[in-house]
């Protein structure tokens, strides 16, 4: 695998990373809630981690050509992030749900994290759509070391730019609890938003 095919990949999947999503939406969410954050990414990366296993498996081709089983994933994964956004908008971001948070262990905040990226539907995309199409077979490497060192970047990308995201939350928006209720409920709303666009997609194709 050359130089020039990973500058092109990470190109991508930064571009991807970057999109607010329903990763960036946890991740704020944990930037608002006392001692949630790094639970909270390392969550997120351990979400992929699955993912790159899958690849590295060469199950991930399996998967993407059954079109019945892309369907149950990605209805499942949006039906998780219904859920999650409800949760998110029942306990907005303030004094009281940094509280309540206190409460959740550090495991209950990273298993959250793995569902909500490891039912994310733009994971799907990234795995089943994006990887097949930088990695290649005569390329001298084996695929599954191909298909590990895309997981891999692609984990440490999700790693920095979603801590960067809810330090960067934590930071500017603890001090503004009304600012912060808006911005979490902007969140949860984006979440249920997202599942309920992929559900009506995905059901009526």
């Amino acid at each position: 695998m050359d130089t020039g095919t990973v500058a092109a990949f990470l190109a991508v999947d930064l571009l991807l990373v970057c999109t607010p999503g329903a990763d960036w939406a946890y991740a704020i969410s944990a930037g608002l809630r006392e001692r949630s954050v790094v639970p909270a990414v390392a969550g997120l990366v351990a979400g992929y981690a699955g993912y790159t296993l899958l690849a590295v498996a060469g199950l991930v081709v399996i998967v993407a050509s059954s079109g019945a089983l892309l369907t149950a994933l990605t209805v499942l994964g949006a039906c998780y992030l219904i859920w999650l956004g409800w949760g998110v908008l029942a306990r907005p971001a303030g004094p009281q749900a940094a509280t309540e948070a206190l409460a959740d262990s550090r495991w209950q905040i990273a298993w959250k994290g793995v569902g909500t990226s490891g039912l994310n539907p733009k994971a799907l995309l990234l795995y089943f759509s994006l990887f097949p199409q930088f990695i290649h077979p005569g390329a001298g490497w084996p695929v599954a070391v191909q298909s590990g060192l895309l997981g891999t970047l692609h984990m440490a990308s999700c790693a920095v730019v979603y801590l960067g995201v809810g330090v960067l939350a934590g930071a500017v928006l603890k001090a503004r609890p009304a600012a912060a209720r808006v911005v979490t409920r902007t969140s949860g709303a984006m979440m249920i938003g997202i599942g309920a666009l992929l559900l009506v997609e995905r059901l009526a194709a």
